[in-house]
């Protein structure tokens, strides 16, 4: 049986659901568990201290609206916080609302440099023979937060990533795991957490590594019988950032030495970065017991940009280069290069690159040219949201219009002309059209498509519309 705070709370969770991210709810609302509700005040669990400084720095407004909304205009909210040991002699204890900003509260550990203490223990990052004082991050300057485009795709890798940055080694994320395909922006977000830490904790010794690097030096370790060295150097780095940590896999040796490393950093309190192309439980060849390691702090996954976010990253390459191009080019660019960051730039530097040496002005025209060579073969089919931009764009009608349930004829005739040609220029399901309209089935796709065809060969005027648009869609 239901009880008041518990149906309260859900109450309050659909509303916060509707205005969030689903990722954010996952990770910041499910966990909630509310325990009492006693005078207009709502007491909810949360696992951390952290958890509870978070909620307060990002979504406290929110939290004061629905419980406001539910309860009441009196209504206040406590915190029940876990302790992070989890001990069983532990008991939870509570922190009133409102409380203030948490923004100020300052990350209390004080940092271990790096000193020639132990000059026997040898840096793997330095030639024999040569004497190097301090420790090269091996940071990227360029790759900052700054420069890091946020979208809904990468949301929350950039929000636990900035977490981290701001409190190395204080946060329940540790290790964060940032995953992801090629080109989504896994190595530019590890050198921003990097890059943040040592701005903020200047004090800090900060090491950023690829695996396969990582890899080798342990080799050469193990052949001029300096292994211990090599861990006890790593050991004493205050933030270590390992980029592709899939490399690892099969590598028993290396997976033994990093293990011990890792129990080290972990249990001194200090941070650990990894980025993989996978998930934790998609990883082959891992041993068990680093896997669950992995999954102790935040596995956070990096998926392909959405339309406005590859707009938003073309547009800051541009500002970045100091060029402008025409809209309906960098249009054009975002809708047909879907695949990764990393394409989308590189199509960009393409196109500047064919208009300086050839004088020519950047046209859609030079555009379609340079994306049909560049992407080869995917260029010729262009995407469902391309097609759905350029109808609307015809029909002078928002694209939010034509993904609606209205059933206004020139909007419906609209929706209809996109179907039939996402069926005929793509190689998309009639499941995958229908949702990219609104959400319809395969069955008003398909009859769609018949519409089409018919009114194609009774209505003069109709079948001028699907030819002037095909020239539009063609790439050639």
């Amino acid at each position: 049986m239901s009880t008041l705070h518990t149906t309260v709370w859900e109450s309050c969770l659909t509303v916060i659901r509707d205005n969030i991210s689903s990722q954010a709810f996952k990770v910041w609302f499910e966990p909630i568990v509310p325990t009492k509700l006693e005078n207009n005040v709502l007491t909810i669990q949360v696992p951390s201290h952290f958890f509870y400084e978070w909620l307060e720095q990002h979504y406290i407004h929110l939290l004061k609206k629905v419980i406001k909304k539910e309860i009441g205009p009196d209504a206040t909210l406590e915190y029940s916080i876990v302790i992070e040991n989890n001990s069983n002699q532990s008991t939870p204890y509570t922190v009133k609302l409102p409380t203030q900003n948490t923004s100020n509260l300052q990350n209390p550990s004080q940092s271990v440099p790096l000193q020639a203490t132990e000059p026997q223990i040898r840096n793997p990052f330095i030639i024999p023979g040569l004497k190097k004082v301090t420790i090269a991050s091996n940071l990227i300057p360029s790759h900052t937060f700054e420069n890091f485009v946020e979208g809904e795709c990468n949301r929350l890798a950039r929000a636990s990533g900035y977490a981290v940055a701001n409190k190395p080694g204080g946060t329940a994320f540790n290790p964060l795991l940032i995953y992801g395909g090629v080109g989504l922006g896994k190595t530019h977000l590890a050198h921003a957490i990097g890059l943040s830490i040592k701005d903020q904790h200047p004090n800090k010794t900060v090491l950023y590594v690829q695996s396969e690097k990582f890899a080798h030096q342990f080799i050469d370790a193990i052949k001029n019988q300096t292994t211990n060295d090599f861990i006890h150097f790593y050991q004493m780095v205050d933030v270590l950032i390992i980029d592709d940590v899939q490399f690892f896999a099969g590598k028993e040796k290396t997976q033994d030495v990093f293990f011990s490393i890792f129990n080290h950093l972990h249990q001194n309190g200090k941070q650990i970065v990894l980025t993989s192309d996978k998930a934790p439980v998609e990883m082959q060849g891992m041993e068990q017991r680093l896997l669950s390691r992995f999954k102790w702090g935040l596995s956070a996954d990096l998926t392909i940009p959405d339309l406005e976010t590859r707009i938003a990253i073309l547009e800051k390459k541009m500002y970045a280069s100091g060029i402008e191009l025409p809209k309906e080019v960098v249009e054009y660019l975002a809708y047909s290069i879907n695949t990764n960051v990393r394409e989308i730039e590189g199509a960009l530097n393409t196109l500047l690159m064919q208009s300086s040496l050839n004088r020519k002005a950047i046209t859609l025209d030079l555009a379609k040219q340079m994306v049909d060579k560049f992407v080869k073969n995917t260029a010729r089919e262009v995407s469902i949201e391309y097609i759905q931009k350029i109808v609307c764009d015809y029909f002078d009608l928002p694209i939010e219009l034509l993904k609606s349930k209205t059933r206004k004829r020139e909007v419906v005739q609209a929706r209809q002309i996109s179907m039939y040609f996402s069926k005929k220029m793509t190689k998309s399901s009639l499941a995958n059209i229908g949702a990219h309209c609104g959400g319809k089935d395969h069955a008003t796709v398909l009859h769609a498509c018949r519409t089409v065809i018919n009114l194609s060969e009774t209505d003069k005027q109709f079948r001028v519309y699907l030819e002037d648009l095909e020239k539009k869609l063609t790439i050639n």
